[in-house]
């Protein structure tokens, strides 16, 4: 992710004013290399000691729970314990554990986008003219307020700040949306679509055999 693998690599940070605006840049092994805000953090996250979070140790049986649910988050207890080979109630028992190690964070119903006439899915990159925590945050809390986005992400190594993945029922809705709601956000500076032809993979199920 960054040119550089190691702390003693960077030799300083620099702070470089350009039309009042604050960037930050490392320098590294004689060579500036720039990013945004919080490009420190980010570094501090990699490089830093830190402590380590203790994960939740997790056997076959709660991933093969897992993996069920993941599938179907409408199994009665009856039906999980018997696809995972349990009786009901430790079962239960495992589940409710998962649930308060905040492993099973929620459970959620998935409509079908088609039959609810949201036919156009866009992905849309956009560019900030101010790489501030104040320009930032305003933006995610505006963008939060809209149904039509279905996933918001602060994004790097391309010519934008954030990446949205957005469901509408056609062009003219985007058009409307795009040109009443995402350009009339301020620090908005620049905006580039494209468009969903085809989902060739489309899933929420998260990948266990890291467990192993």
């Amino acid at each position: 992710m960054f040119p550089f693998s190691s702390p003693n690599n960077v030799i300083s940070w620099v702070q470089i004013n350009a039309k009042s605006e604050a960037f930050d840049c490392v320098l590294v092994s004689g060579k500036l290399f720039f990013g945004i805000y919080f490009l420190k953090q980010l570094l501090n996250r990699h490089f830093m000691p830190i402590k380590s979070k203790k994960l939740v140790k997790l056997d076959r049986t709660d991933r093969r729970i897992l993996e069920q649910v993941q599938k179907n988050g409408a199994f009665t207890n009856q039906e999980l314990a018997e696809q995972v080979g349990l009786s009901p109630s430790p079962c239960l028992r495992r589940v409710r554990a998962l649930e308060e190690a905040g492993i099973i964070v929620r459970t959620v119903t998935i409509l079908d986008q088609k039959k609810l006439g949201l036919d156009l899915t866009a992905i849309i990159l956009i560019g900030m003219d101010r790489h501030t925590p104040e320009r930032f945050a305003e933006f995610e809390e505006k963008v939060s307020e809209y149904p039509e986005v279905q996933e918001c992400y602060l994004i790097t190594g391309q010519d934008a700040d954030y990446m949205l993945k957005i469901v509408v029922p056609d062009m003219d809705h985007y058009h409307q949306f795009l040109l009443n709601r995402i350009t009339r956000i301020q620090g908005v500076s620049g905006v580039h679509s494209s468009f969903v032809l085809r989902r060739v993979i489309d899933t929420n199920a998260l990948p266990l055999g890291y467990l192993d």
